[in-house]
C-alpha cells in the first residue's frame, strides 16, 4: 500500500522584492537577426518554435540584421523615432500636470513607446484597434491632434468625449481607436467580433486586440481567441508583456505556460514574440500579421516582450514591490536610445540634431498644453454641459429622460 502525501500549492514568487538586487537570468535573449521570418502562409504547427524566442532586429551596435530587418525607409525610421519622442515628452508634461492638481489621473508609457507608436504605422485607414489604456502611442502616430487628447485628460469645456471617461481612456472612430474600458480584456472580444463582422460583410479592415500581461488571465481572454480560432477572423491580438501588473508580477498571469504567446498555440493560433523595445522588430511582426489577416489567413497572437519603466499609474507606488533599479537592468534597454542609435549609425542623425529634436518636441507640446489648459483643467476653467450627459446616448430620448432634463433646466 503506498503511502498518502500531502498536497501542496505551488504559489509563484517573483525573482527579487524590493531592496534586492534586479534579476533577469529569466529571460534568455536570443541572437539579434537569428530568428527565422516564416512564410505568410505559414502553418502555425510549423513555427511554434517563435512562441517561445524574440524575435529582433537590432544589435548591441544599432545595427539591423537578419530576415526580418527592411520594412521601413529612413524617413519612416525617422518619424517613428519622432513619434516616440512626442510620446515620452507628452507623457512628461502630463504627468506633471496631475501631479499640479490639474487633472485626476494618469498612466505613463515609459519604456513601451515602441510597441504602439510602431505597430500603428503597419495597419491602414479604417482598422480598428482595441486598445488599453498604455497604447496612446497609437493616437501619437495616427496623427490625432494631441490638444484633444490633453482636453480629454483635464475634462474641459473641450473635452471631445464630454467628461464622460476615466482620464486618459481616450477614443476615435475616425483614428481607428475604439473606446477604452477600464474592465481588463473585454477588448478583446470586442476586437475578434469586430473583425468577424468585417468579414461577414465582405469588407477589407482588420481588428487589433490589445491587452496587458495580466489581463491575461481574464476569462474574455481565452473566449477572444476561442472564437478567432474558430472562425479564422481577421484580427491581430497583441499581449503586452511589460514583466508588472499594478502590483503583481507576470509570472501570476503566465502560469505555467512558459510564455504568454505560448497560449496561442492550444488554439492553433501563429504565435510570435517579438523584442518590444526594438522598434525595427515591431513594426515588421506587425506588418507580418497584418499582411496574414488580409488575406483572410486568420488571427495571429503576439507577444511584445518590454518593461514598465513607470508606475502602473498616478496611484501606484511601484518601490512596494520591486527594486528601484529594476528598469536599469531590463536587458533589452531602452526604445528611443535603441532607435537613436540605429539611425547615428546609419548616418541619419547625431546627438546635436537629437538634443534640438528634444526642445522642439518640448516646445510642441507645452504649446499643445497651454491651449488645452485655456479651455479648463480639472478645478478651474470650463467643464462640459450637464446637458451632455443626456445627449448623444439614446437616438431617441426616452420620457424619463427628458424629464430629468427639463428639471436640471438644461
Amino acid at each position: 500500500m503506498t503511502e498518502e502525501r500531502a498536497l501542496s500549492l505551488h504559489v509563484p514568487e517573483p525573482e527579487v522584492r524590493p531592496g534586492g538586487t534586479p534579476d533577469f537570468s529569466n529571460v534568455p535573449i536570443p541572437k539579434a537577426g537569428s530568428v527565422p521570418r516564416p512564410e505568410i502562409d505559414a502553418d502555425p504547427r510549423s513555427i511554434r518554435d517563435l512562441a517561445y524566442s524574440i524575435i529582433r532586429v537590432l544589435n548591441r551596435e544599432g545595427e539591423a540584421v537578419g530576415p526580418w530587418a527592411g520594412t521601413l525607409s529612413d524617413e519612416e525610421l525617422l518619424e517613428g523615432l519622432s513619434h516616440m519622442m512626442t510620446l515620452r515628452t507628452f507623457d512628461a508634461r502630463m504627468l506633471m500636470a496631475q501631479r499640479q492638481g490639474k487633472t485626476s489621473f494618469y498612466m505613463q508609457h515609459m519604456g513601451e513607446e515602441a510597441v504602439s507608436c510602431a505597430f500603428r504605422k503597419a495597419l491602414t485607414p479604417g482598422d480598428m484597434n482595441f486598445p488599453t489604456y498604455r497604447q496612446a502611442g497609437l493616437l501619437i502616430a495616427g496623427d490625432y491632434p494631441m490638444v484633444d487628447m490633453m482636453n480629454q485628460i483635464y475634462s474641459n469645456e473641450r473635452d471631445p468625449l464630454k467628461g464622460r471617461q476615466l482620464p486618459i481612456m481616450y477614443s476615435s472612430k475616425e483614428h481607428g481607436f475604439f473606446s477604452i474600458s477600464g474592465n481588463l480584456a473585454t477588448q478583446y472580444i470586442q476586437a475578434v467580433g469586430w473583425a468577424m463582422a468585417s468579414a461577414i460583410s465582405n469588407d477589407t479592415r482588420i481588428a487589433v486586440g490589445w491587452v496587458g500581461d495580466g489581463s491575461t488571465a481574464e476569462s474574455d481572454f481565452h473566449a477572444a481567441l476561442v472564437f478567432a480560432s474558430t472562425y479564422r477572423a481577421p484580427v491581430i491580438l497583441n499581449i503586452v508583456n511589460n514583466q508588472w501588473a499594478i502590483s503583481t508580477f507576470q509570472g501570476i498571469a503566465r502560469g505555467g505556460s512558459g510564455t504568454f504567446a505560448a497560449r496561442g498555440l492550444g488554439f492553433g493560433i501563429p504565435a510570435l514574440r517579438v523584442d518590444g523595445n526594438d522598434y525595427l522588430a515591431v513594426h515588421a511582426v506587425a506588418k507580418w500579421a497584418a499582411e496574414r489577416a488580409r488575406r483572410n489567413l486568420g488571427p495571429t497572437l503576439i507577444e511584445h516582450v518590454t518593461y514598465r519603466v513607470g508606475a502602473h499609474s498616478t496611484s501606484d507606488d511601484p518601490s512596494a514591490y520591486r527594486p528601484k533599479t529594476e528598469s536599469d537592468a531590463w536587458p533589452l534597454g531602452d526604445p528611443v536610445i535603441r532607435l537613436k542609435n540605429h539611425l547615428i549609425r546609419r548616418g541619419l542623425w547625431s546627438p546635436e540634431r537629437h538634443t534640438q529634436a528634444e526642445a522642439e518636441i518640448l516646445s510642441t507640446v507645452i504649446a499643445a498644453q497651454k491651449e488645452a489648459e485655456s479651455h479648463g483643467t480639472l478645478h478651474s476653467g470650463g467643464k462640459p454641459s450637464t446637458r451632455d450627459m443626456f445627449e448623444g446616448v439614446y437616438a431617441q430620448m426616452p420620457p424619463h429622460l427628458r424629464r430629468q432634463r427639463q428639471q436640471a433646466g438644461v
